[in-house]
């Protein structure tokens, strides 16, 4: 499948909400949106690194250096506190916006049936 674009602040969303199951490096982080969207959400990493470094310094993800189960050195992310609640306002906001794109769809597939 082509290039999915993701609406401003999805990809920071959906990096939290990865993270709710616990400490991940970047390559695993972007498996799992993978994984998850069954393969429509392929993230770049030219995209996930930059989220990643503006989710640390938002304090919303904390990271350490270990080693990858290749016994590579990664980073690895995890939620904080603040994280969790970003995620909360977050979630909120999304399905707010969500909820409103579906029912303007939906107005407009029936005005022109």
């Amino acid at each position: 499948m082509g290039k999915t674009d993701l609406l401003p602040g999805t990809l920071d969303m959906m990096v939290l909400q990865a993270l709710t199951r616990g400490a991940f490096h970047g390559y695993a982080i972007a498996q799992l949106l993978r994984q998850l969207s069954e393969d429509v959400l392929q993230v770049e990493e030219g995209s996930l690194y930059p989220a990643l470094q503006r989710l640390e310094l938002n304090g919303w993800i904390e990271g350490e250096w270990g080693l990858s189960a290749n016994n590579r050195r990664a980073r690895f992310y995890k939620l904080t506190a603040s994280g969790r609640k970003a995620l909360r306002a977050e979630t909120s906001r999304y399905r707010q916006m969500s909820g409103a794109i579906a029912r303007v769809m939906g107005f407009v597939v029936t005005g022109l049936a």
